[in-house]
């Protein structure tokens, strides 16, 4: 077993109430802190019933949800353990893996996809692909436990993966070799489209909740790319012109309703997160963190909440922040600690509940607040998910409510370094 409880000493977080428990990985005392331990990345099945995480030195390990004091692979935050084996899987994949995703997803609306677009065999199977360093994209089946087959293209790392909300088996990666592809997994991959525009490695990319959309981030190029995923065409660069600033982009996101689209970069001496409007490149507001120490205070990953109400974010200083965007202050925050590093989140998608994947080869998983969002915000929520922002301007409302659905009522600036720190 690649993966068991440390019982020797008490978890590092015990001290967190946010955290409810730790995986850890065991490995070889050669092999700790090397690199190829890094928890690149995480991610729940979208029913919720299985979480995967890339554990370091190619393997992923699938583990049935919720995790209990049956399971024998966490720690508590009181360092209590179990010893049952439920079952759980591991997957060798034979290189470093960075991006991994489950599919296909269904649409949250109950719409079932045309029975033409998935093979029979698949109709009941959940699929786990696998970003690989070589370039190679690995499909599995998570039932089973096989490799189903793998995907060949990329000529670098396959940084990122995600399956479009619409249960179709569309895989979209991205890749240190500067494109985007668009597989179809229901013919083996073999019909896939290249998107290339970037100048340099690719980040992260993200699916608009209607499909509609791929948004790619690009590290060095420092490029905020859309995408159309239905005419597989470049749309924008959310980000034109030169920048005085030298900086990094790590990560972008959009909300549940596809009216927003995060973005996360960072430089030498701040973080920060803008918020923009997909469909009008309108940047809606920013947030920025100021710090002292250069370059100790790097940005990796975010993520809104299945609600859309709440942000994670992940970054050097804490192991997670969770932030609502245009308010003041964090809603939760874990205390400050330079060495949480942190590389990645994913929310469960009932919400309650972040996982965040560290450098060391472990997950964590969070108390994530839960709030009961307004009738507003759901109406909002609806609406915007089928309806662009060109197609609410012309509407005869009042300009706050316009304002209000359109995310234009929230401030433009906010400064967390002025406003909470504890």
């Amino acid at each position: 077993m690649m993966c068991s409880t440390e019982n020797s000493q008490e978890p590092k977080y015990t001290s967190d109430p946010a955290l409810i428990l730790e995986l850890k990985t065991r490995r070889p005392p050669s092999l700790v802190g090397r690199a190829g331990c890094e928890t690149w990345s995480v991610d729940f099945s979208p029913d919720g019933a299985w979480f995967a995480w890339s554990m370091g030195h190619g393997i992923v390990w699938v583990v049935a949800w919720p995790l209990d004091s049956d399971c024998a692979l966490f720690t508590h935050r009181d360092g209590q353990s179990g010893e049952t084996d439920r079952g759980d899987k591991s997957f060798s994949c034979g290189h470093p893996v960075w991006g991994l995703a489950f599919g296909p997803r269904p649409p949250k609306p109950a719409k079932a996809a045309r029975p033409a677009q998935i093979p029979s065999k698949w109709n009941k199977s959940l699929l786990l692909a696998t970003g690989l360093e070589n370039g190679v994209i690995k499909i599995w089946n998570v039932s089973t436990g096989e490799a189903v087959f793998d995907l060949y293209g990329h000529e670098g790392v396959v940084r990122d993966l995600v399956f479009p909300q619409n249960g179709t088996l569309t895989l979209i990666s991205s890749s240190r070799d500067k494109t985007l592809r668009i597989w179809d997994l229901a013919q083996k991959g073999k019909k896939v489209q290249v998107l290339s525009g970037h100048k340099d490695w690719i980040s992260c990319c993200a699916v608009s909740p209607d499909c509609s959309m791929v948004a790619s981030v690009g590290r060095f190029d420092r490029m905020v790319c859309l995408w159309s995923l239905r005419s597989y065409t470049f749309i924008r660069n959310l980000i034109g012109g030169t920048h005085k600033t030298l900086y990094l982009l790590s990560s972008c996101d959009f909300s549940p309703d596809g009216a927003m689209l995060a973005t996360a970069a960072f430089s030498g001496s701040s973080w920060w997160i803008d918020l923009w409007d997909p469909y009008t490149a309108e940047k809606l507001t920013t947030l920025v963190d100021y710090f002292e120490n250069y370059g100790q205070n790097q940005i990796s990953s975010i993520q809104f909440s299945p609600s859309g109400l709440h942000l994670a974010i992940v970054t050097d200083d804490r192991a997670l922040r969770i932030w609502e965007p245009g308010r003041k202050g964090m809603v939760m925050q874990t205390k400050v600690d330079r060495d949480s590093n942190g590389l990645c989140c994913n929310y469960h998608p009932q919400g309650g509940v972040v996982a965040t994947g560290t450098r060391d080869g472990h997950v964590r998983f969070w108390k994530a607040p839960r709030t009961v969002p307004s009738l507003s915000h759901l109406c909002r929520l609806i609406l915007r998910h089928s309806v662009s922002t060109h197609q609410m301007e012309p509407l005869p409302l009042p300009k706050r409510i316009l304002e209000y659905l359109t995310y234009r009522n929230i401030p433009q600036h906010l400064f967390v370094s002025k406003l909470d720190l504890s």
